[in-house]
């Protein structure tokens, strides 16, 4: 049957005037703002808001590099063989209200190469999600990005106040998983059957920082981009995850 809750959860609890263990009282606590749809920009990279007449065209050359179609097996969506097609969608993601796209912009080339989203937002809560990351070869790998997931970071937790940042993938999709692991994400569980997609079944893996772990964080990623050496492969002698581990030890986290 598995583990039971109270065998996993250990965190201490305040209680009540009944004894009954409650959570952390949040004087303090005002609601997260709603991220405004404006560009990020870095030292690699531009976050801009995807535009479908600026960015179509950019982004469906830089994702057929992608010969075989494997940026799109763990997505609702995809692969794109026919340009018409791909521009119909990317103008149908630009309408959903609940969600907002971005196009990552490679600084050099000032070319479209990837996909981010904010979604599942909850000022209220202060938890907003990153998501529907489509990375094309171009961007796979590079100092962008690892960047432009840090920039939309900084906006959620230090611009507007969000206490909580998800990640969600398919249990099965194990690029995304270590990327989440190696941006210093933490695993939560797993939510079993929790989609159809494609016509087959979805176990989604869940993964979050917390605003304290982002104080962590934070100067681990400027750390590593700070030292990444100005070449065509971004080459940076030591890897993210190393630094962020000096860096929780630092501090006793």
């Amino acid at each position: 049957m598995g583990e039971s809750v109270g065998a996993v959860y250990s965190r201490a609890c305040e209680r009540n005037e009944l004894g009954q263990p409650i959570g952390e009282a949040l004087p303090d606590w005002a609601a997260a703002a709603a991220p405004p749809h404006t560009a990020l920009d870095g030292r690699f990279c531009r976050l801009v808001p995807l535009d479908p007449s600026m960015h179509s065209r950019d982004l469906f050359e830089a994702f057929a590099l992608d010969h075989e179609g494997r940026n799109w097996t763990y997505l609702p969506h995809g692969p794109f063989l026919e340009f018409s097609i791909f521009e119909k969608w990317m103008a149908a993601i630009c309408r959903q209200e609940d969600m907002q796209f971005y196009a990552i912009v490679d600084r050099q080339t000032d070319r479209a190469v990837g996909i981010a989203s904010y979604l599942r937002i909850k000022p209220k809560a202060g938890s907003i999600e990153v998501g529907h990351l489509v990375f094309s070869p171009l961007l796979q790998r590079r100092p962008a990005a690892t960047e432009a997931m840090y920039l939309m970071m900084r906006r959620a937790f230090i611009e507007l106040g969000y206490r909580r940042y998800e990640w969600k993938c398919d249990v099965l999709n194990e690029a995304s998983r270590k990327a989440a692991t190696r941006l210093g994400f933490r695993f939560e569980g797993l939510f079993r059957q929790a989609n159809v997609y494609k016509g087959r079944d979805r176990d989604t893996a869940w993964f979050s920082i917390l605003d304290r772990e982002w104080r962590v964080l934070e100067p681990a990623y400027e750390e590593w981009l700070a030292g990444v050496e100005a070449s065509p492969e971004g080459l940076q002698k030591e890897p993210l995850n190393k630094i962020i581990k000096r860096h929780v030890a630092a501090l006793g986290s």
